[in-house]
């Protein structure tokens, strides 16, 4: 699947993509796109780059982080100081070649700097712009700072993370930032849809708080109709039984999902106890959810006197969802992962494979492909600068000497 010389097109391969964007929000909008073959050129400041660069666990060999190697694989690194007129030139003039436009600053930030949507579409009609914040582009909170943590709390999450006698708590990756990289390729593609139709194109408001709130379920219209808040409830949904996270007789947990009538009737078979299955307590959805305190420490005790591996496999064979709790040792071993090549591996710039996720979503006929790990810092200035502007060796050694790259 990520043979770099495969033949296979890539569905997006015809797409210029320039990303302005830094840190998660906008560059995994960005990854989406490149995964799928767009050319995706990552513009970065001349010096130190995006912060990304130096985020997460460094390698224990070289040092270097590795969070880079995913965010921005499949781009092309091209360095220009937007805050130079110069720089704001060039970036213009590239605008005018492509597609789709991501950034991720600050409400106003591009304005500022003349690459404004109302400048930049007046040379290229049909450009996406893709902006990404974390309370969008308009509203009495635009111009505020807003990281995935903020945005999280006023989307409902973080209300309903954790156990109700306790704080809220995050889940431990920046999943507002992604869910946001998420709509804002999702809006992308929609835009370019529409300007098949048209010929122009748009701009995509993207809001870390709005992706969170879309996903938020029926929180809304049941406290409007009903009165009712959600509330934390730890590992288990309120009413929904069984459904939680069991422990095993060798200390790992055990995540059973049971609650539909004829899964709950095959648990109660396997777990060698048919008759709860017909017990007015636990017999229909609703019964189960008045009497979720008592189904759970029935299952908990069953659990208690198998270990987990023992518990999925039979459930497996019942027709029971249930699984492990994994952490990444367990998915680099699962045979599953592996058959579906859930995760591969990627030579990174010193030529030793990497593990990483893999493309998703799959696509039968054109999937994804990664093609390489997050470029070095402006290692792609030069090649971008002359085939997309026909920029020559001299004028480049001038735009390096005034730093404008």
């Amino acid at each position: 699947m990520n043979d770099p010389t495969s033949l296979t097109d890539l569905p997006l391969d015809d797409l210029k993509v320039l990303e302005l964007g830094q840190l998660i929000a906008g560059p995994y909008c960005g990854q989406v796109l490149a995964d799928f073959g767009a050319e995706v050129i990552k513009v970065e400041p001349p010096g130190k780059g995006d912060a990304m660069r130096e985020w997460g666990e460094a390698d224990s060999e070289t040092g270097e982080p590795l969070w880079w190697n995913v965010i921005a694989r499949n781009k092309k690194s091209l360095t220009l100081d937007l805050r130079q007129p110069r720089g704001q030139e060039l970036l213009r003039e590239l605008a005018s070649q492509a597609d789709v436009l991501i950034e991720n600053f600050r409400p106003g930030t591009m304005e500022r700097w003349g690459l404004g949507y109302d400048v930049l579409s007046l040379d290229n009609p049909g450009l996406i712009m893709v902006r990404v914040t974390g309370f969008g582009q308009e509203g009495p909170y635009a111009s505020r700072a807003g990281f995935a943590s903020v945005c999280e709390a006023m989307g409902g999450l973080r209300y309903v993370s954790g156990y109700p006698d306790r704080p809220p708590v995050r889940v431990g990756i920046s999943l507002g930032d992604t869910l946001a990289g998420v709509h804002a390729a999702m809006g992308a593609l929609i835009a370019l849809h529409q300007r098949e139709r048209s010929g122009r194109g748009q701009v995509v408001d993207s809001a870390i708080f709005e992706s969170v709130l879309a996903m938020m379920e029926n929180l809304i219209p049941e406290y409007a109709r009903s009165g009712k808040v959600r509330e934390r409830s730890g590992s288990f949904l309120p009413k929904i039984a069984p459904s939680n996270a069991y422990p095993a007789r060798d200390g790992r947990d055990v995540i059973i999902g049971a609650n539909q009538d004829t899964v709950f009737r095959r648990l109660c078979e396997a777990m060698g106890q048919p008759g709860l299955a017909d017990h007015p307590d636990f017999a229909t959805h609703r019964a189960r959810g008045e009497h979720q305190q008592a189904i759970d420490e029935v299952v908990t005790g069953w659990t208690r006197s198998h270990d987990a591996q023992d518990i999925v496999d039979r459930l497996a064979e019942a027709g029971v969802p249930a699984g492990l709790v994994y952490t990444a040792p367990d998915m680099l071993a699962d045979p599953h992962i592996r058959a579906r090549e859930a995760i591969t591996e990627v030579p990174d710039r010193h030529g030793k494979p990497l593990p990483m996720q893999n493309v998703f979503p799959r696509l039968n006929q054109t999937p994804g492909r990664i093609r390489h790990v997050g470029p070095a810092l402006g290692e792609h200035t030069d090649e971008i600068l002359a085939d997309w502007l026909g920029v020559g060796p001299e004028s480049l050694d001038g735009l390096r000497a005034d730093h404008v790259i």
